[in-house]
Order: C-alpha cells, then structure tokens, then sequence
C-alpha cells in the first residue's frame, strides 16, 4: 500500500520555479555563490574547521569525562550528567555547530543517555564570541563593549533556555564514569587522524548549506528596512551583517538573530546530528526561545549597552 503524499506536489512546483529563477537570474546567483564560497574561505572555515578538529580529539582523549565530575553540579540543574558540560563550553568557544556535535558524539560514547543529550541539545549549540564581538560589536557597533554583552546576552538566554525547555532527571541509563575520570588511553596519533578527517567531512556539509543558502536569500534582499533584515537573518545569518544598523533596532536584531543562527546553522546542525539518532527538533526548539529571550534581553538593556 503507497503512502499518500500530498506534499510532493507543491515542493516539486515550488523546486521548479527556483530551478528557472536561477536560470533566468544565472549572474546574480553566480556572484552569490561565490560570494558565499569567499565567505566559507576567509571566514568559516578559518573559524570553524581549528574548533571542529580540536573539540574531536578532545572528547576522544576523554575530555568529557574529566569535566563530568567538576561540572556535575551545574549540569544537574538541567538533568544532564556532568560529561554533558563538554559540550557547552565547546559550543560557546566553537560556535555553530560544534555544540551539537559534541553532543553527539557524547551519547554515541555512552556518556550521557539519549533523554540526556536531546535535553542539551536545547541549549549547547551557540555562536562564537569571535562572530559575537569581532563581527557584530566591532563591525557593526563600533565597540568591543557592545560585542561582549552581545556574548553575555547569547549566553544567558541559552542558560535559560535550558531550563524552559530541557529540564529533568538525569537518566540513570549512560555508562557511569569513575570518581576520578581519567584521559582515555589512546593513541594520540590515531586520535588526531581521525578528528581531523571528521572534521573536515563536517566542514564540507557546512560549507555547502553555506553557499547553497547564501544564494537562496537573493530574493529576500530586496525586501528593504528591518523586516528584510530580520528575514535575510532568519535564514542565512551573515548576510544579514551588513544590513545591521547601530542603534536600538540593530541590537534587538542581532541579538535574536546570533540566538536563533539561521535556518543555515540548523541544516549544518541536522547535518552533524544525521547519523546520531538525537532528536533535531529539540535544538529548533532551544534556537527558537533563546532568540526571543535575546531579543527581549537586548530590548531591556540597549540604554545601558549602547552609548
């Protein structure tokens, strides 16, 4: 018996106008999509490939393991074991989207239950402070100042949206790690060969929802004013950059913006956690409330943050 599937129609018209949209608009897709590939090399990859490589080894020399015991008491407040901390830290200094993979790769070694790590996933996968200061404060704002309460304001409202969203019991069903965890006994050698082509099998399904949604926001940026912006940012959160402007506006934008990354940032996301059996729909979630409490939190604080 064939399964009804009404959607297909409409998804295969809506997939046959983009197809002649980008044949009849072939140069301006052309300058989009390298536009987006200069962005992948001076930028992400730059960024983003150092983080993915580092936060692999780490957590296959045992990095989770050695902080599960230090950090149990602020992961209990989510229900999470302590190994879950791994992934926090690793997402707030790698950005998008090592949070979740880091995620990932913990439940697939046993550290942290299904239940455990779909419950970080809410709250574990951030911006860079790099994209935060460097990119929206500075570049942006004019101000190193501005750009670190961007970074707070990102990470309060992944906090608390972790709470909102992701608390409960810690499962009693991962592997329990000693009192004292150790570093794994590994080869180192092995260990970096393999983070690094992980890693880098990772940075090409990024850096391809990169360009592929670089180019697919062409039509929005015609759309003038804030709502343009916010809707260029909903789903390819670089190209809103340059649309920002340094004022009131412009901070509640970026703020909720950086807080929900793009529909980009979670179809990388998707991509890390295809294999994971995680549940993607809890990051959606936590990128969906920790946009809004950004944006509230930005509202609340523009006098104080902007001169």
């Amino acid at each position: 018996m064939r399964m009804k599937t009404h959607w297909q129609a409409p998804v295969v018209l809506v997939l046959t106008a983009g197809l002649f949209w980008l044949l009849l608009d072939a140069a301006d897709v052309r300058e989009a999509a390298v536009e987006g590939l200069r962005l992948c090399g001076t930028a992400v990859i730059p960024s983003l490939f150092p983080f993915l490589a580092i936060s692999s080894l780490l957590m296959a020399l045992g990095f989770g393991e050695f902080l599960s015991g230090p950090l149990a008491g602020l992961m209990g407040l989510y229900g999470i074991g302590g190994a879950g901390a791994s992934a926090l830290l690793l997402g707030l200094l790698g950005g998008y989207p090592v949070g979740a993979r880091t995620a990932a790769q913990l439940y697939g070694d046993g550290l942290l239950s299904r239940d455990e790590a779909g419950r970080l996933l809410t709250f574990c996968n951030n911006s860079n402070p790099a994209f935060l200061i460097t990119v929206l404060g500075v570049g942006v704002f004019g101000s190193v100042r501005t750009g670190a309460w961007l970074w707070l304001i990102h990470l309060l409202s992944a906090l608390l949206a972790g709470l909102l969203l992701g608390r409960g019991r810690a499962s009693n069903t991962r592997r329990q790690p000693p009192r004292q965890p150790p570093f794994r006994a590994v080869r180192f050698s092995s260990a970096l060969m393999d983070a690094v082509g992980s890693a880098l099998t990772a940075m090409l399904s990024i850096c391809a929802f990169v360009i592929f949604f670089y180019v697919l926001v062409l039509p929005l940026r015609s759309i003038g004013g804030q709502p343009g912006t916010a809707l260029v940012g909903a789903v390819e959160l670089f190209s809103a950059v340059p649309r920002l402007t340094p004022d009131r506006a412009g901070l509640v934008l970026a703020a909720g913006l950086s807080g929900w990354g793009g529909v980009s940032v979670l179809c990388q996301t998707l991509a890390v956690l295809a294999d994971s059996g995680l549940p993607v729909r809890n990051c959606v979630a936590g990128k969906a409330v920790q946009s809004l409490l950004s944006a509230a939190l930005a509202w609340c604080l523009a006098g104080h943050i902007l001169p």
